[in-house]
C-alpha cells in the first residue's frame, strides 16, 4: 500500500499550480505520476523540461525506449502509460509487447533501438559492444547513442518514482509480466 497520495492542485505550490494547469490542457489531466513529481517545488518542472527537451529521436522512437526501460524496471505505471502512448503512435498491442521484450520483427531499425534500451537497462549503462555495433549497423549515429541514453535515464527517473511511491495508475492497466 502507498505511503503517498497523489497531491491535489490546491496542496502544491504556486508553480506546481501552474504547471498542473499546463498539463490539464495539453493532455486533458494531470497524470498521477506528474502530481507525484510536485511535493518537490522544483522537480516537476526539472522532469518536464527534460522529458520534453530536444532529441534527435522521433516520438514513436521515444515510445520503443520507453517501453522496453519501463519493462526492464518492472515499472507498472509507466508500462501502463506508455502503452497507451504507443497506440497513439501507431504500434499493435503485439507490437507493444515485443518492444517491451526489448525486439522489434516488424522493423530492423526498432530493433536495434529496443535491443539497445533494453541491453542499457538492464546493465546499468555497462551496454554489451556488441548491441551497440548492431545500433549504429542499423543505420543509428552517435548523437542517436547520446539522445538514447538520456531517455533511458529519463524513463528510470520516472520509473524509480512510481516504484518507490506507488501512487494509483491513472492509464489503463496492463500486465508487467510478459
Amino acid at each position: 500500500m502507498s505511503t503517498f497520495n497523489v497531491p491535489k492542485r490546491e496542496e502544491v505550490s504556486s508553480t506546481n499550480q501552474a504547471l498542473f494547469d499546463n498539463l490539464e490542457k495539453a493532455v486533458g489531466f494531470v497524470p498521477n505520476l506528474y502530481a507525484t513529481y510536485a511535493y518537490s517545488e522544483n522537480a516537476l518542472q526539472n522532469y518536464l523540461a527534460l522529458s520534453g527537451a530536444k532529441t534527435s529521436l522521433k516520438a514513436k522512437e521515444k515510445e520503443v525506449v520507453n517501453l522496453a526501460v519501463s519493462q526492464v524496471n518492472e515499472c507498472s505505471y509507466c508500462l501502463a502509460a506508455h502503452t497507451a502512448i504507443g497506440k497513439m503512435n501507431g504500434f499493435t498491442d503485439e507490437q507493444i509487447l515485443e518492444l517491451r521484450a526489448g525486439k522489434a520483427s516488424f522493423d530492423a531499425k526498432l530493433n536495434a533501438l529496443a535491443a539497445l534500451s533494453k541491453n542499457i537497462t538492464e546493465n546499468r549503462g555497462a551496454t554489451d559492444a556488441a548491441i551497440v555495433e548492431s545500433f549504429f549497423n542499423a543505420g543509428w549515429t552517435k548523437e542517436n547513442l547520446v539522445d538514447t541514453i538520456v531517455l533511458v535515464g529519463d524513463k528510470t527517473i520516472s520509473n524509480y518514482l512510481h516504484k518507490t511511491t506507488d501512487v494509483p495508475v491513472d492509464f489503463p492497466e496492463v500486465r508487467i509480466a510478459l
